[in-house]
């Protein structure tokens, strides 16, 4: 799926309305319609100015089942943009959703995705998934941490993906799973003033991919929630082999994988310490550039846009304290909300023999959370960095 956008801090009136939103709805349990004006800007993808009209449709116990949201934006870039977003929830973590737009200028989106993670009675877990886009503001500095500001360039990545996943539960808390991803990529002409990446750059990729991988993932989690948890620890580690189709000699490249997460709560659970680590590993003939381990972006270095630094390797480490700042009720409605200061830390390079103690990239920042859980979660994050920092909005936990 299309990676999230940077956001501004005006974004953070529309995620507090949101929430509220998302209260309202659940504690009348009725079918709400809610007018939101929307503004943001972003250094790579311009100003917006718009309407999301969400409808949110609960069951008579309160939870919510469905989120309906068409959204109508103007956008400094490529235009006008009409977009509508379909999310439904079920009993035992089951989610669907779907999301189109269309935009005046280039940019298209339709996503499908389905997850089941107690399949068969909670034997399995089970996902599969789709999405074309078009995405106008896609930006490539370079190969290498060593990469400067004026490298940027500017292209449109045309993408078609498809994936899907089965798992077998070893225990409560050890899951082992295989997967196949498609992935078709085209790059093409961008919707800035930037240079072309393909008149700048001619390292692999520049001519399109057609990407087939398979992958064998092993997962422990013992964290008390899926989406909103307070403790505990989670293990994924991945083997991935993956053919370029496109090329005549089909060339194989191999990722490899290991992230670390473990929360560690106060007794009280009123302060929660966070600590991910992350190592990866991207070899093989003819790597795509956006294949490659890469950082930047709403989940990790959250100072620099998306993909600011990509290169082979990838190592990388995220400390966020979560504080708890106040719990309100509203009717039958719990919602938390926390302040969490956090220090992103991470390189990448081309080789593991050497330098592994220096050069690495430290982005500081704070982050607002509103949360009703178990399953809502929205975000403002600030990241410092040497090229002004940047602010990112989301429905989820940074990790």
């Amino acid at each position: 799926m299309k990676p999230a956008h940077c956001r501004s801090a005006l974004a953070v009136l529309a995620l507090g309305a949101a929430i509220a939103v998302c209260l309202w709805s659940q504690a009348w349990a009725e079918t709400r319609y809610f007018p939101i004006p929307t503004a943001s800007t972003t250094r790579n993808d311009g100003n917006d100015a718009g309407l999301i009209v969400p409808t949110l449709i609960t069951k008579p116990d309160g939870d919510l089942q469905y989120v309906m949201a068409p959204m109508f934006v103007v956008n400094s870039i490529v235009g006008a943009r009409g977009s509508l977003n379909v999310f439904r929830y079920d009993t035992g973590g089951r989610e669907m959703r779907f999301i189109g737009s269309f935009t005046e200028r280039i940019e298209r989106k339709l996503v499908f995705s389905y997850i089941d993670p107690a399949f068969s009675n909670g034997r399995y877990s089970f996902s599969v998934g789709a999405s074309f886009f078009k995405n106008a503001t896609s930006r490539f500095w370079g190969i290498s941490q060593q990469t400067t500001e004026s490298d940027e360039t500017n292209y449109t990545a045309r993408e078609g993906r498809a994936y899907w996943t089965f798992g077998v539960y070893l225990n409560e808390v050890t899951q082992v799973s295989v997967g196949q991803r498609f992935r078709e990529v085209r790059v093409q002409r961008g919707g800035t003033d930037l240079p072309f990446t393909a008149e700048r750059f001619t390292t692999d990729g520049i001519q399109g991919a057609t990407i087939l991988g398979h992958r064998v993932t092993f997962l422990y989690d013992t964290r008390d929630s899926l989406v909103t948890p307070t403790d505990g620890t989670q293990v994924t580690a991945y083997a991935e082999l993956n053919q370029n189709l496109q090329n005549g000699d089909n060339p194989v490249f191999y990722r490899y994988a290991l992230e670390m997460k473990k929360l560690f709560p106060s007794e009280s659970k009123r302060l929660i310490l966070v600590v991910r680590g992350n190592v990866q590993t991207t070899f093989g003939r003819q790597v795509p550039f956006y294949e490659r381990s890469s950082l930047g972006g709403q989940n990790n270095l959250r100072g620099y846009g998306v993909d600011r630094f990509i290169d082979d390797q990838l190592l990388a480490l995220n400390i966020e304290q979560r504080i708890h700042v106040m719990r309100t009720r509203i009717t039958n409605v719990i919602a938390d909300f926390e302040v969490a200061p956090f220090v992103d830390i991470g390189k990448v390079f081309n080789t593991f023999r050497k330098h592994q103690f220096r050069d690495y990239v430290v982005t500081p920042g704070i982050g607002f959370r509103g949360i009703v859980r178990p399953n809502v979660v929205g975000r403002v994050d600030y990241g410092y960095s040497s090229e002004g920092g940047a602010v990112f909005a989301g429905l989820d936990f940074p990790f």
